[in-house]
This record gives structure tokens, C-alpha cells and sequence, in this order.
């Protein structure tokens, strides 16, 4: 079947579901919101307990990985990301997602090719090459800016 480009783009647009960025931008506002509450709420929370600054922000951060985590395999995040949308992408709540929804999709194929190949499938290209950023940018800072 050989369809032209302007063929391809008005069946694109015939098939597609229209946004309704209306409503879906308010709501990802929210949820994004909603998920900075709970890791402001629990950094100052760690600082009550007496945390140092940093400490307490390390502290938010595994507990924020560790409940993204936790609801992705109880199947909850997608039913928050449903209706939360690109709001559900906070960094470090999305990122942990990212790593848990792969691992949990090929863990029928055992620890060894399923989880721990699969595991990086979406973050990898994250780690690979916000990594290889950082090394040239300090290599940059070392040879011209120190």
C-alpha cells in the first residue's frame, strides 16, 4: 500500500482521539502539584525529625521512590497517571515508574531475562546518557573553567 504523506497525515487525524488539553492541562497541574505537596510535605517532616537539610532531601527521595515504585506495582500509578497525565512525570516519581512498569512486565520471563534485561528498557537511555552529560561537562569545567 503506498500512501503519500498528506494521505498518511489526514488518516493520522481521522483516527487519532482529539485532546482536550482544556481539562488535561489543569488536571496533570494538579496531580504534578499534589505529588510536589507530598515531597514538600515529607522533607519537612524528616527536618522535624531532626534531619539536616540534606539528609531529610535524601530521605524524600527514596520515600518518594520507594511509593512510586510500590504504587506501580499495585497498579495504582497508571490509574493516577490516567488522569494526571504529564503531571505524573515529576522527575523522580516518573523516573522510579519508568524502571518498575518494565520490570513488571516481563517478570513472567524470570529475574535473569526478564526483570534484569528489561529493567532499564525505558530509564537506560536516561542513565547512558545523563551520565555521559555529566563526564563531559566536568571534563569541560576541569580543562576550561577551573
Amino acid at each position: 500500500m503506498n500512501v503519500s504523506k498528506q494521505q498518511y497525515d489526514t488518516l493520522v487525524k481521522k483516527i487519532s482521539p482529539n485532546s482536550k488539553s482544556w481539562i488535561d492541562i489543569p488536571k496533570a497541574f494538579v496531580i504534578g502539584g499534589i505529588i510536589c505537596c507530598i515531597g514538600q510535605g515529607l522533607t519537612d517532616l524528616y527536618s522535624r525529625a531532626g534531619f539536616d537539610d540534606k539528609t531529610a532531601a535524601a530521605w524524600t527521595s527514596i520515600t518518594l521512590v520507594f511509593l512510586s515504585a510500590l504504587l506501580t506495582g499495585l497498579g495504582l500509578y497508571e490509574k493516577i497517571a490516567k488522569h494526571g497525565g504529564a503531571g505524573t512525570l515529576v522527575p523522580i516519581t516518573g523516573f522510579a515508574n519508568a524502571v518498575a512498569s518494565p520490570a513488571l512486565e516481563f517478570k513472567a520471563e524470570g529475574f535473569v531475562l526478564g526483570v534484569g534485561a528489561k529493567i532499564f528498557a525505558i530509564a537506560g537511555p536516561v542513565i547512558l546518557y545523563g551520565t555521559a552529560a555529566s563526564v563531559l561537562y566536568g571534563l569541560i569545567y576541569y580543562l576550561f573553567l577551573r
